[in-house]
Order: structure tokens, then C-alpha cells, then sequence
């Protein structure tokens, strides 16, 4: 063997050690979960977050919704931002600054300083979460292999929000609320070292960002979720969410004229030419829009009729995630078998019958027959209704617009997930307000208001899944 030779191999060599694709997707996958965690896991800690930062009950409301207007905001643009600068380089120094962000949080004395940090958590996120479906797609390019990769992200993007419920209920119990961010960097530390080291860099696309589209994009996504997140605290006739609707709209107007024109777009329109996809981005806006209701009226029933503490409140939603996670190993053998329409119709139409299950709840509804049954409905259903949504979504995109496919999903979802959220909390308020009408006061009323709300709400929420029904329909029955 000639010495000209030893260099070839000896580089294979380190290659190959380092191409570890099982553990690329391992880190890649913990670090969306982290993202995903961090919409609900602060849900449990807010009463003892009140408590040592004398928030004031409207103040409180801005730990979650500042994590989610600068995530949701600033998607789009983490996704192009990536495909310019390199993926894997953007998804590092956005992990970077989220645990950076979760350190600061995790020390803060007053209520300005943890707003703050959960500000800079949801830009981190918006940098790295973008980049996690495009370095699976680059980084999986055999067809079942990558299925299998993209369900697991997709069922973990998903299930996040309940596993959100138990980490930050466990963390909140045992230790303190701000466990509930100190657990970020240890994990975000290891995914910093790691993934330079095993997650392959994508070729890169040089190009010129759209900074018209930047600009008018961002705000409109932030003016629209701030319109949301609002609407959810003071209604939709208060004159602020509907000047920020408004200028939110027109922005949204200006950014899709922008993007017809400009040379090299935040946001490729033509990812929405590709109809299977479309309906894809649909149902990853309906789908959470409909989820939220689990999560946010549950956890108020567990804790205010059940009595339950922050612990037992979020072991409760363990059967929802083992639903959520044990489709995610059953859909990439399902998906090639079977398409996305049997798969996603089925999982749409549990979701039905699991929210009109829950419109049957009651103040003497025990947790095994009132809760169990629509709680394992909804994971199940969840998880064939949208895991397959993201190989459907990205299994035809240029690898130069991978991550403005992923930042279109992510933001499809959070802002579907703001929007739904809003609207629900709307039906509960109407209708608990017209339930505790004339009542004496006191605890019977109290919850006959809250349930009766609940229930409204829930029968809001099986409306908005007919509708993920009726785009499932719209799948192909067998992807070629």
C-alpha cells in the first residue's frame, strides 16, 4: 500500500466515526423537545413564580406569552437565516443563546429580568428550531430512513407540550420553579459540544437575505400573536387587539407582495404551490389550534376541582405523551404501507371523539372514567393525525429551501397553537360569565362556571378538528 493512500483512509476513518447518524438525530431531537418544552412547561411554576416575584396576575400571563411572541416572530426568519449562513452553525448559536437565556431566567429577582430572559430563550429558539428539520432531511437522505427520522421529530414536536406538563410539574415539586430552566443547560451545554462534532453542515446556499421580507414578515407574525395572546386576556373588542389585527393583516399583505418579487424570498411561495404540502401547513395550523384546549383547561381542572398539586397535575398527561410517542414508532412503518390520508383521517377522527368525550365533564368527573379515555384519544389521535404531516411537508422541498420549510411549519404551528388558545379562551369566558350569572357565590358556582366554560370550549375545539378532517381528506392515499 502506497503512502499517498494513508491519508485517504485515515480521513474515512475519522469520518466515519464521526458520522454517527443515530446520534445526530438524538441530539437534534433533544434540543426540539427542549424548544417545544419550554411553551408549557412554565404552565405548573407560575403560582410559585408569582409568589417569590410578585408578579401581578396580568403581569404573569407574560412569562409564557414572551417565550411565545419572540419564537413565533421571529421563525421565518431563523429559517432563511439558516439556509444562508449554514444550518447546523445557526442551530449551534441558537442553542447557545436559549441556555444562555434559561441560565439568566433561572437567577432572576424581579419580574422584568425573567420577561427578559424569556425573550431571548424564544430568539434562541426561533434560530435553532428551523434548523432541526432541515439537518434531519440533509442528514437522512435514504427515503425510510429519513420518514422514521421526521416522525420521531414530528412526534416529539407534538408530544412536547403534555411532557412539558410532567417535567415542569416534577421540577416545580421537588425542587423549584426555576428548575423548570436551570434543566436547560445542562442540555443545551452537551448539544453546544456535540453537535459540531456528529451533526453534519449542509451545503450551504449563498444569497443575499430578504430584508424587506425580514422586516415586514417578522412584524406581521408578532403583531398577529400579539393580537392573540391579548385577545386571550381583554377580548377581541379591546381597541388595541384590533389595531394590532389590523396592522398585523396589512403587514402580512405587504410581506406576501414582497416575497412575489424578490429574487431570493424569506419565505418561497412556491412552497405553497405543492398541494399535498398545503394542506400539510393547514393542518399544522388547525392542529394545535385544536390541542391547546387540553392542556389549558385541563390543567385548571385538575388543580381547582380535582385538588391536585403541580406533580399529579402533570403525571396526569402522561397517557396523552405515551400515545403521542408510541405512534411516532408506529407511523414510519405505517406511512409507505398505508399514505397519509388513512393515517391522518383516522387520527383526526379520534381527536373528535375525544373532545366530544370531554364535553361530557362534570364536577364529579373522576380522572379513570372522565379523563383517561380522551386523554389516550387525543395522543393516539394526535400522533397519526400530524406525525406523518412532516415527511408530507418536506419530502419534496430543495434542499435550498429546507429551512424556510422547516420556519413555515414551526410557524404555522405556533402561531395556530396562539390563535386557538385565544379563541377558546373567548368561548370560556362568554360562556362561564352567562353559567355564573345570578348565582350566589362560592365554591359550587365557581366550578359550575369553570366546567361549564371548559365544556364550550371543547366543543369549540372538535369544530376546528372536523376541519383538520376535511383537509385530511385532501391527501394522497400513497405517496409514490
Amino acid at each position: 500500500m502506497s503512502q499517498q493512500t494513508l491519508p485517504t483512509i485515515t480521513a474515512g476513518r475519522v469520518d466515519a466515526r464521526r458520522h454517527r447518524p443515530g446520534l445526530a438525530l438524538a441530539i437534534i431531537v433533544t434540543c426540539q423537545l427542549m424548544l417545544i418544552l419550554d411553551a408549557t412547561v412554565m404552565n405548573v411554576a407560575l403560582p410559585g413564580i408569582q409568589s417569590d416575584l410578585n408578579f401581578s396576575p396580568t403581569g404573569l400571563a407574560w412569562v409564557m406569552s414572551a417565550y411565545t411572541l419572540a419564537y413565533g416572530g421571529l421563525l421565518l426568519l431563523g429559517g432563511r437565516t439558516g439556509d444562508i449562513l449554514g444550518r447546523r452553525r445557526t442551530f449551534v448559536g441558537g442553542i447557545a443563546l436559549f441556555t444562555l437565556a434559561s441560565l439568566l431566567g433561572g437567577f432572576a429577582t424581579t419580574p422584568g429580568w425573567l420577561l427578559a430572559a424569556r425573550v431571548l430563550q424564544g430568539v434562541g429558539a426561533a434560530a435553532a428550531g428551523p434548523s432541526t428539520i432541515a439537518l434531519i432531511t440533509t442528514t437522512f437522505t435514504e427515503p425510510r430512513a429519513r420518514i422514521r427520522a421526521l416522525a420521531l421529530l414530528s412526534g416529539v414536536a407534538s408530544g412536547g407540550f403534555a411532557v412539558g406538563l410532567i417535567v415542569g410539574g416534577a421540577l416545580t415539586e421537588v425542587a423549584s420553579w426555576r428548575w423548570v430552566l436551570f434543566i436547560n443547560v445542562p442540555l443545551g451545554l452537551a448539544a453546544v459540544l456535540l453537535a459540531p462534532r456528529y451533526v453534519r453542515e449542509p451545503q450551504r446556499h449563498p444569497a443575499r437575505l430578504d430584508l424587506p421580507g425580514a422586516l415586514t414578515g417578522t412584524a406581521a407574525v408578532a403583531a398577529l400573536v400579539y393580537t392573540f395572546i391579548h385577545a386571550a386576556s381583554v377580548g377581541w373588542s379591546d381597541p388595541t387587539t384590533l389595531s394590532t389585527l389590523v396592522a398585523g393583516a396589512v403587514l402580512l399583505v405587504l410581506f406576501l407582495a414582497i416575497e412575489l418579487r424578490a429574487p431570493q424570498p424569506l419565505l418561497p411561495l412556491r412552497l405553497f404551490a405543492d398541494r399535498d404540502r398545503a394542506a400539510g401547513f393547514l393542518n399544522f395550523f388547525l392542529g394545535p389550534a385544536a390541542m391547546m384546549s387540553m392542556f389549558f383547561f385541563l390543567t385548571q381542572f385538575l388543580q381547582e376541582v380535582r385538588g391536585l398539586g403541580a406533580l399529579g397535575t402533570g403525571f396526569a398527561f402522561l397517557p396523552m405523551a405515551a400515545g403521542m410517542f408510541t405512534m411516532t414508532r408506529l407511523v414510519p412503518h405505517l406511512l409507505p404501507r398505508f399514505g397519509p390520508r388513512p393515517l391522518a383521517v383516522s387520527g383526526s377522527l379520534l381527536m373528535i371523539v375525544g373532545l366530544v368525550w370531554l364535553t361530557q365533564l362534570s364536577a364529579t368527573s373522576g380522572y379513570v372514567d372522565g379523563l383517561l379515555g380522551p386523554m389516550l384519544l387525543m395522543g393516539i389521535g394526535g400522533g397519526l393525525g400530524f406525525v406523518p404531516l412532516t415527511p408530507v411537508i418536506m419530502s419534496r422541498v430543495a434542499p435550498a429551501d429546507a429551512g424556510a420549510a422547516g420556519g413555515a411549519l414551526q410557524t404555522m404551528q405556533q402561531t395556530g397553537a396562539s390563535l386557538g388558545l385565544a379563541v377558546l379562551v373567548t368561548v370560556f369566558g362568554s360562556a362561564s360569565r352567562h353559567a355564573g350569572a345570578g348565582l350566589p357565590a362560592g365554591p359550587a358556582t365557581a366550578h359550575h362556571a369553570l366546567i361549564t366554560g371548559m365544556t364550550a370550549a371543547f366543543t369549540a375545539s372538535a369544530i376546528i378538528s372536523v376541519s383538520t378532517l376535511l383537509v385530511a381528506l385532501t391527501f394522497p392515499r400513497k405517496r409514490p
